[in-house]
């Protein structure tokens, strides 16, 4: 059960995110980011009468709020991200980061994973060195796309595409990986008795903070006319994601389900292929395939 509904939340993840990234090159991030965590919070309210009877205490209601400003910020530097750069590249990233964060903190709490998780671990250091130094040559998508959202990104790449760090995206990512990892980790505190409660506690931190962040810093929280539809899909599909993820901690391990929920860039990279046509270079495409078999070593030797 646990690995069954932490796989199929890592596909929803990437169908999410895929989604919100699309959302994002249009309307602003952090309209995209508040009103998809509003949609969901709202879709999770509404079910709350028909879900079986939770009792949650004070702790497990903490926790979810912890979780909800790590998974805001993860969410927010991760539309910015896909904003921004490739997401055949974005994405991978943040999932390498996020799948680490839950395993250090497995391993703090007395787990030994195998050989294999702590090969993957390897690999995956090494696929954030080649992700991030591959160098972009604009496509027909994401390099209008990229251009429009951040008008220096051109001249960075023509002048240090090889630097690290320098493409757009990679810094969001990273940020994201780390906020993302930290939202697993919290969330999966939580007791089997609170049921979903824990996650609406998240999406309420969530949704307030960035709410407050936007008006502090005078960002629109108005959708671009049309996407309203797509920002309010984004939502559902990822607070399905959550729940099936929160659900399958409850019957493995967080070293296992953490990293299967990590697993997400497949479809995020496979949506992005079929729909944007995205192309990589040769030591972009090795970095991609390396963080993806990082993530699911890790899954597996967990």
């Amino acid at each position: 059960m646990g690995v069954a509904l932490g796989l199929l939340a890592g596909i929803m993840y990437g169908a999410s995110d895929f989604i919100g990234g699309l959302a994002s090159r249009k309307s602003s991030t952090f309209a995209v980011v508040v009103i998809s965590q509003l949609v969901g919070f709202v879709a999770l309210i509404a079910l709350m009468p028909v879900l079986p009877k939770a009792t949650p205490v004070r702790a497990d209601l903490v926790w979810g709020l912890l979780a909800g400003l790590g998974g805001g910020a993860g969410i927010l530097f991760l539309y910015q991200g896909l904003a921004v750069g490739r997401m055949s590249v974005v994405s991978p990233l943040t999932a390498v980061v996020a799948a680490l964060i839950p395993l250090a903190v497995g391993l703090l709490l007395g787990e030994r994973p195998s050989a294999i998780a702590l090969t993957g671990v390897g690999i995956a250091l090494v696929s954030v060195v080649l992700v991030s130094t591959g160098h972009v040559q604009p496509d027909t998508a994401a390099g209008t796309a990229n251009a429009l959202a951040n008008p220096r990104s051109q001249g960075a790449n023509s002048v240090g595409g090889h630097r690290l760090l320098l493409q757009p995206g990679l810094t969001e990512a990273l940020l994201a990986g780390v906020a993302i990892g930290a939202f697993y980790v919290c969330l999966a505190r939580s007791h089997p008795h609170a049921g979903l409660w824990p996650l609406a506690c998240a999406r309420v931190a969530s949704t307030l903070s960035l709410s407050a962040i936007a008006l502090g810093t005078r960002r629109s929280l108005v959708p671009f006319r049309g996407s309203l539809t797509t920002i309010a899909f984004a939502g559902l599909v990822d607070m399905s994601a959550n729940a099936f993820y929160l659900i399958a901690t409850r019957h493995a391990l967080l070293s296992i389900v953490a990293v299967l929920a990590s697993l997400y860039p497949a479809s995020t990279v496979l949506l992005a292929r079929v729909v944007l046509r995205e192309r990589l270079t040769p030591l972009q495409v090795v970095g991609v395939v390396c963080a993806l078999v990082a993530v699911a070593l890790i899954a597996g030797g967990a």
